[in-house]
């Protein structure tokens, strides 16, 4: 991955993000990595179309729906696909992920999908930011949790998944919502950036199953150098331009 002004750079596409509030970070790499998509996959909230430019390559057989509120981030995300061989797999849908749930399921497309992924907005108490499209990608008032969780639930077929990437202090409200919208933990990736340092993001991966046997991964991005650790290397070798 390289960085140029307004644009990121991966091995196979390269991310324009001169409109979208919210930029390619840490957590759509992890997410795009760790999650777990299918044959039919929706991202919701889509921003620069990064998650579902990174699904798509990992799952070449997947056919995706991007769904994004935020005029600017559309912008960006319509060039994105557009420049990508993979595009033509992905349907980018310009409306919010309230307004799709409700259209799908009145259309008779619930238990459609194969796996949900979200990099979702979670700043809750804190103040809202005076940038709406940055109010709109980073607070839950926009999408929360109960909506998200219940929503991904009914668009999911049974045994599909819902992979979302979240810091450590929403992990038991978000993951009661998931529990109580029926999901079952299947895997939680604890992410610190330095081994001596605290937890800093998490991947959940939940199923819609009755019950299933939850794995907790330890994983760190950086040696005590600041060197990239042999995990974050593998899980990232196919995107990064460097490695």
């Amino acid at each position: 991955m390289a960085r140029r002004k307004g644009f990121f750079e991966f091995k196979h596409f390269t991310i324009q993000q001169t409109h979208a509030a919210m930029k390619v970070g840490t957590d759509s790499d992890l997410l795009g990595t760790l999650s777990q998509g299918g044959d039919r996959t929706l991202d919701v909230g889509t921003g620069t179309g990064v998650l579902s430019l990174m699904l798509a390559q990992r799952y070449p057989q997947a056919r995706i729906t991007a769904v994004e509120i935020d005029d600017n981030a559309v912008i960006d995300a319509t060039a994105n696909f557009a420049a990508s061989p993979m595009g033509e797999r992905i349907e980018l849908l310009h409306t919010s992920f309230q307004d799709y749930t409700k259209q799908a399921l009145a259309s008779g497309q619930g238990e459609s999908y194969d796996a949900v992924v979200c990099n979702p907005p979670y700043f809750d108490q804190s103040l809202e930011c005076p940038d709406e499209g940055r109010t709109r990608a980073r607070h839950s008032s926009s999408l929360p949790f109960d909506v998200l969780a219940g929503g991904a639930y009914r668009l999911l077929k049974h045994g599909g998944v819902f992979s979302v990437c979240i810091p450590p202090e929403v992990l038991t409200k978000f993951k009661g919502e998931c529990q109580l919208a029926g999901f079952s933990l299947q895997d939680l990736y604890k992410i610190k950036t330095l081994p001596q340092q605290e937890v800093k993001r998490l991947v959940l991966v939940m199923k819609k199953a009755a019950s299933v046997t939850p794995h907790e991964h330890d994983c760190v991005m950086l040696n005590e150098d600041g060197s990239r650790s042999p995990w974050y290397r593998e899980i990232m070798r196919d995107f990064l331009l460097n490695m």
